[in-house]
């Protein structure tokens, strides 16, 4: 069963859908005993990283997150998701992330050079881009370089230990689109609307929890 904490994020049912999808029981819940006992745990997230880190604070998640992690099993964030696992963000000054994982969450820039010229973008990133494998990743496992996965962010990841990272894309800058260390993965873009590759990263993390 996997567990996914429920802290009132905007992409929660259909991440829940995508995983009985593939046949996997799931539960959303922010009952500290039952994500415990769950094989696998996913933290999904949409919008702003100080409401978020209020909002697992305000449930008593932030211990219960702390305490699945030591546990080594699966656990998975997802966009926002991934952004909590760090220290801090600079959407949301003073406010301290989860800790889990080291690196800078910075706003993607609306503008960038290309050799001599300059290239105005949108943001947030919207839509779906291509991404680098680690071909190390256990997530990534079956997953091609050069696949696309769908992307809504302002704000993106520079890893500070670059074997954390399991996988890249670029958009003005480089981001560092998933990351994993030992049971601890997380995702910048969503897997659960990304189609077949999406599902086979989701199937992967499943397997993970078996």
């Amino acid at each position: 069963m996997i567990a996914i904490i429920d802290y009132d994020a905007g992409n929660i049912r259909s991440v829940e859908k995508a995983i009985k999808y593939l046949g996997e029981d799931a539960v959303i819940t922010s009952d500290r005993d039952v994500i415990l006992k769950a094989d696998g745990a996913i933290l999904p997230g949409v919008g702003a990283f100080g409401d978020a880190m209020e909002k697992l604070k305000a449930r008593n998640l932030v211990d219960v997150i702390n305490e699945y992690v030591k546990t080594k099993k699966p656990f998975l964030g997802i966009c926002l998701g991934l952004q909590l696992l760090f220290e801090s963000s600079e959407e949301s000054p003073g406010v301290e992330g989860l800790g889990l994982l080291k690196g800078t969450i910075t706003k993607i820039p609306n503008e960038y050079n290309d050799g001599d010229k300059v290239i105005t973008q949108k943001v947030p990133q919207i839509g779906w881009n291509s991404i680098e494998v680690n071909p190390s990743s256990k997530l990534f496992k079956g997953v091609e370089s050069g696949s696309f996965v769908y992307f809504v962010h302002s704000y993106y990841l520079t890893a500070e230990n670059i074997d954390e990272v399991a996988a890249t894309t670029e958009y003005g800058v480089k981001i560092h689109a998933s990351v994993e260390k030992d049971n601890v993965m997380a995702t910048q873009f969503h897997p659960e609307k990304s189609s077949d590759v999406g599902l086979k990263i989701l199937s992967n993390f499943i397997d993970m929890t078996k």
